[in-house]
C-alpha cells in the first residue's frame, strides 16, 4: 500500500476571505476550483509539489452560501465544516485545518485502519467538472463528518473512478500551473502520539514528524513572501 500526502486543506468563512488571506500571507492568487453538490462547499486550489511531496496541492475551502440541498439529501460536511467552534476559528481568520492522504488502495487503508479501532468512515464517491473533464474520486468521510485527532490524522483519498487505467490523469498536481509556493515540511504533534504514528505506519505514510504535545499540525511552506509556517493549533 503507498500512501502520500495529496493535499493540506483550510477552510475559510467564505473563498472571497480565503483568496484575501491566501495573497497576503502566501503572496500568491489561488486558482479556481470547483464545487461540491453533496457537501455544499466549494474552494480554490494551487500546487504545492517539491520533491519530497510530489503530489501536493492546496486546497482553500468554504461553504457555499449559493449552493442548494434538498433536505432529504442533507449530510454532515466533510471536515467537520458543520463544527461551530471550527465556523467561529475560521470568521477570525482562515485557518490550516486538515490534510488528505492519496492511497492506491483506499479500501484496504481504510480496513486496516478500523482493525485498529479507527473508524475512517466509509467510502463515498465524489467528482467535480474540471477544464479538463469530470474528476474522479473515492473519499473516506465519516457520517458525522468527523477529522479525528484534532485533524492531524488525514482523510483518505483514491483518485479515479474504481476501474480506472489512469487513475491520476486529472490529479490537479497535472493541471495547476506552478505558484512558487512548495511544500517543505508536515509535522503534528497530539496527546495519542503513539497511536496516531501507528495509525500513519499502518497505511504506509511517512515523511512526517510525529511528537508527543497538543494537538496541532504545521506546515512549512517556502514562498514568494519567504519561508511561513501555517498551524491548526488544536482548532
Amino acid at each position: 500500500m503507498k500512501t502520500q500526502i495529496d493535499h493540506l486543506v483550510v477552510m475559510a468563512a467564505s473563498l472571497e476571505a480565503g483568496v484575501q488571506w491566501c495573497e497576503e500571507t502566501l503572496g500568491i492568487t489561488p486558482a479556481p476550483g470547483g464545487e461540491h453538490e453533496k457537501y455544499g462547499t466549494h474552494n480554490r486550489l494551487f500546487k504545492i509539489a517539491s520533491p519530497k511531496f510530489p503530489m501536493a496541492y492546496f486546497e482553500i475551502i468554504a461553504i457555499n452560501p449559493a449552493a442548494v440541498i434538498p433536505k432529504r439529501s442533507q449530510v454532515p460536511r466533510w471536515f467537520d465544516m458543520d463544527d461551530v467552534s471550527l465556523q467561529k476559528a475560521v470568521a477570525q481568520s482562515p485557518r490550516l485545518i486538515h490534510f488528505v492522504a492519496s492511497t492506491d488502495d483506499v479500501k484496504a487503508a481504510r480496513h486496516v485502519l478500523r482493525t485498529q479501532g479507527i473508524e475512517r468512515g466509509q467510502v463515498v464517491h465524489a467528482s467535480r467538472k474540471s477544464g479538463k473533464g469530470t474528476l474522479n474520486w473515492q473519499i473516506t468521510v465519516r457520517e458525522d463528518g468527523a477529522r479525528l485527532f484534532d485533524g492531524t490524522l488525514p482523510t483518505l483519498i483514491q483518485w479515479g473512478k474504481p476501474d480506472a487505467t489512469d487513475p491520476l490523469r486529472l490529479h490537479p498536481r497535472n493541471s495547476l500551473p506552478r505558484s512558487g509556493v512548495t511544500l517543505q515540511s508536515l509535522a503534528v504533534s497530539h496527546p495519542s502520539s503513539d497511536k496516531l504514528q501507528a495509525a500513519y505506519e499502518s497505511i504506509g505514510l511517512d515523511g512526517i514528524r510525529i511528537d508527543t504535545g497538543p494537538a496541532n499540525l504545521v506546515a512549512t511552506l517556502q514562498t514568494p513572501k519567504g519561508l511561513v509556517q501555517l498551524q491548526s493549533l488544536a482548532v
